[in-house]
């Protein structure tokens, strides 16, 4: 049977993107930066002739999405699971300031470990999350289709090796994507994805 296509793309820069600030799930809009990340990634997805746009309901990635939608004509869908990882008070703060806060835990968050943060997410509660929307996301569309889910960086990371069979641990191997960044996957009818591209960008 025919799979479909996911692409998964993380939202347009931000202020706190910029100065290397915690985000989290606080509530924070692109920047000008973002704005034309995301105006000129929207024409790219575009040509690939989506079905579907689910979205992270956050501020960054549904303005993202607008973008997107605007090219398609089609109409987002927001989706709290597509969120990124709440990291509770970690969140707010300058990378400079979590290294003054609590240096050893900050080393291993920067390692991607995003388990280390007291009161935050674990990997395996986002994952789940994710991969949950995803795959409802695409059972929306016919097979053949292309589905995207407009989402952040971390999340997007760790929902990738679970899509591909492997265990959430697998995300050590892997970077968040960059702003207005996107993977690609081959997701069949049966068993795991398969990878087509990871962190593209436009001008690839």
């Amino acid at each position: 049977m025919t799979g479909r296509t996911l692409v998964l793309v993380r939202h347009g820069r931000t202020a706190y993107n910029h100065e290397n600030r915690i985000q989290g799930q606080l509530e924070v809009e692109l920047d000008d930066t973002g704005h034309a990340q995301a105006a000129a990634l929207a024409p790219v997805i575009a040509a690939l002739r989506p079905a579907a746009i689910w979205s992270s309901d956050s501020a960054r990635a549904r303005q993202t999405a607008v973008y997107l939608a605007k090219e398609t004509g089609l109409e987002p869908t927001y989706d709290a699971r597509l969120r990124e990882y709440f990291l509770a008070g970690r969140q707010g703060l300058t990378h400079e300031e979590y290294d003054s806060v609590a240096p050893e835990e900050f080393a291993t968050f920067l390692q991607g470990d995003y388990d280390v943060v007291p009161g935050g997410e674990r990997t395996a509660e986002v994952a789940a999350r994710m991969v949950a929307a995803l795959r409802e996301l695409l059972g929306s569309v016919e097979p053949g289709s292309v589905a995207v889910a407009v989402s952040h960086g971390a999340a997007i990371r760790d929902a990738v090796p679970v899509l591909l069979g492997l265990p959430p641990t697998a995300r050590s191997v892997l970077r968040g994507p960059a702003n207005c960044g996107w993977v690609e996957l081959d997701v069949p009818a049966s068993g795991p994805a398969r990878l087509v591209a990871y962190n593209r960008v436009v001008g690839d």
